[in-house]
């Protein structure tokens, strides 16, 4: 389940739409239901306040506005102790041998 602080990338109609940071899960009055509170990742920042089931906030699909919708926890690439070289280049002297 995505928590606070997670990077959701927001679908919209299927189509990615946007990045947001949840800045928190509030419970509301109906059971398995909850504010969720967004950081909008776009120029310029937004905050927003969406009432999502627990199951949206996992990444089933919803409406809002008759359109469908879905959450999905964006998961950082693992990082590498050593910088990437780039590839080596053939001394251009190798290159003319085979001709």
């Amino acid at each position: 389940m995505a928590t606070e602080n997670d990077i959701v990338l927001i679908y919209y109609e299927d189509q990615p739409l946007s990045f947001a940071r949840i800045e928190a899960i509030l419970p509301d009055s109906k059971p398995n239901w909850y504010h969720v509170r967004l950081l909008m990742l776009q120029v310029p920042l937004q905050m927003v306040t969406w009432i999502l089931r627990d199951v949206y906030i996992n990444g089933e699909e919803f409406t809002m506005n008759a359109k469908r919708m879905r959450l999905e926890k964006v998961v950082a690439p693992e990082m590498t102790d050593t910088p990437q070289q780039p590839p080596q280049k053939e001394p251009a002297e190798n290159k003319n041998r085979g001709s």
